[in-house]
Parts: structure tokens; C-alpha cells; sequence
């Protein structure tokens, strides 16, 4: 009887010891960054896909329960997910993840900000008043955050560090290495004009030179007019683009009405994992992007 008492005991003891991290990522790129850093050590899941608006996501049931039994929440924060993320955690009653704990990851604090707002009023659209958001856009923005979430995961989980530190440095040796053939690649981008749909393509358009010349928005977060569009086009005949850039997770029929106008390719950028069979994984998203963009260009 107690020998078998022993053997439960330890057997439990066995499977604490060896449990997996949970992880909770807000958006599809920081999932795949911490399956490339936690290995069989973590086990992961995503509360947005790549064809969802990150900015507005609805708490449904199986989504809280998920928060609930996260040991870590992995988002980008500087406000992209604002207008769900304090209710999901309240609803969760997870004190773990809560904003301050070390359970509470936020990727955007560990990168340099582009468009930081000198002031902020709701008449300006859906502008985040500390910097845009989109950081996943730029890899050396994924490198900066892969150093600091390696260190956040032996933090919460300290007797596998030493294993975390290991898969960021593999990880980061393979991450130099792409960023160098994707800037090669992308050289001939240097000064390319380019209409984005909303302005989430900064942090891209930084890192390889592009600029932008219009967007397909009004205002962010506001759903482009006929006549906005219609001066758009105006003001593309002073003032050429070479393409019009989208996310997947938006809607292709304004990008596609400029394209046919225009006369300039409407380039499908993937944005985060998962978009299309193209990009299932960090450096398969790069891969795609680059290949697109620089297709576009020719």
C-alpha cells in the first residue's frame, strides 16, 4: 500500500517536473517565436490567426479559459491589443498574466517605437498614443524581442534557462543569417514608393528602405471611401507609387480598385504566421515577403 502510494507520489512529482510552460501568445508571430525558443518545453497557442484583425478579437469562452490556465501571455502591447486583452485577463481571473507580473510578456517593450504620436485625439482615427504597433514587420525587431523572451522564459520557468538560452543562441545564429540574405535580395527596394492599406507596414518599409506615398484609409481604422480612393488615384499621377501593399487579414477590394487604375501591382503581404501555405513558420514569412515584394518591383 505504500510503495504504491510512494509511486503515485512520484510519478506526480515526475510529470510537475517535466510539465510544459503554457504559453498564451496574443498574435500568430509570437507564438511561433516561442515554439522556436521553448522547444518541447513549452506548449503554445495563439488567441488571434493571421486573417483576424489583432486589433479587435472578441472573448469568447474557450479563449478565456485558455487565459486562465496560461503560465505566460506573450503580446506585442503599446496598445494593439487595448480593446480586449484587460478584459480577457479580468474574466480569466488569472492573476499570473496580469499587466506588472512576470507572466505578463510585451513585446513592444523591447523594441525601438516608430510613430509616436506628439498628441492624441479620436479625431485622428485609431492612433496608438505609444508608437505603431506592428514591430513583427521588421526582423530585427524579432531578434530584439527573441533575446528578451528567452530570458522572460527561464524567469518563469528558471530550472530549464540554460535550455532556453540554447535555442536562442541556435535560433539567433539562423536569424542572422536570413536577415542578410533578405537584405541582399531586397536591395533593389531602396526609395520604391508604396500605398499601404493601413498603416501597418512601417516597420517593413523602414527596414528595407520603401516609403510610403498614400494610404488606402482615410484615417486609421477607417474603412476607405469612394472618394478617398478616387483622390488617391488623383494624386498617384503627380506623385507615383510602384505597388499597393495589404495585409492578409484585410480586405483586398480597395487595394485591388487602386491596382486596376493605378496600373501597379497589388502586393498580398502575409503581415504574421500562418497567413497562407507560403508562410508557416518566422523565416518562411520573411521568405515570402521578400520574394513578393521584390516580384513586384521588377
Amino acid at each position: 500500500m505504500f510503495a504504491g502510494v510512494l509511486l503515485a507520489a512520484t510519478a506526480l512529482l515526475s510529470s510537475a517536473a517535466h510539465a510544459a510552460v503554457n504559453v498564451l501568445a496574443c498574435e500568430p508571430e509570437w507564438e511561433a517565436l516561442t515554439q522556436e525558443l521553448g522547444g518541447d518545453k513549452v506548449q503554445t497557442s495563439s488567441a488571434t490567426n493571421a486573417l483576424q484583425d489583432p486589433h479587435r478579437v472578441e472573448a469568447r469562452p474557450g479563449l478565456i479559459a485558455r487565459t486562465r490556465n496560461a503560465d505566460l501571455l506573450v503580446c506585442t502591447g503599446l496598445e494593439l491589443e487595448i480593446g480586449w486583452l484587460p478584459v480577457l485577463i479580468q474574466q480569466s481571473g488569472n492573476g499570473k498574466i496580469a499587466t506588472g507580473q512576470p507572466g505578463h510578456f510585451e513585446a513592444g517593450a523591447f523594441v525601438p517605437r516608430i510613430d509616436v504620436p506628439a498628441s492624441v485625439d479620436r479625431s485622428q482615427g485609431d492612433v496608438h498614443a505609444l508608437g505603431n504597433p506592428h514591430i513583427q514587420m521588421n526582423p530585427h525587431n524579432i531578434a530584439l524581442v527573441a533575446t528578451a523572451l528567452a530570458k522572460r522564459l527561464g524567469e518563469v520557468d528558471p530550472g530549464n534557462s540554460a535550455y532556453y538560452q540554447g535555442r536562442l543562441k541556435d535560433f539567433q545564429a539562423r536569424w542572422n543569417a536570413a536577415m542578410l540574405k533578405w537584405e541582399k535580395q531586397a536591395a533593389g527596394l531602396r526609395g520604391v514608393a508604396v500605398v499601404e492599406h493601413h498603416k501597418n507596414m512601417e516597420y517593413l518599409m523602414n527596414w528595407l528602405g520603401m516609403h510610403q506615398v498614400g494610404t488606402l484609409e482615410p484615417k486609421p481604422g477607417v474603412e476607405p471611401s469612394a472618394a478617398h480612393l478616387g483622390g488617391l488615384l488623383n494624386q498617384l499621377q503627380r506623385t507615383p507609387a510602384k505597388m499597393v501593399l495589404r495585409a492578409a487579414y484585410q480586405d483586398a477590394r480597395a487595394s485591388q480598385w487602386l491596382s486596376e487604375r493605378a496600373k501597379i501591382p497589388a502586393v498580398l503581404v502575409p503581415f504574421t504566421v500562418g497567413a497562407d501555405e507560403q508562410s508557416k513558420n518566422l523565416f518562411a514569412l520573411f521568405d515570402t515577403t521578400v520574394q513578393r515584394l521584390v516580384e513586384a518591383n521588377k
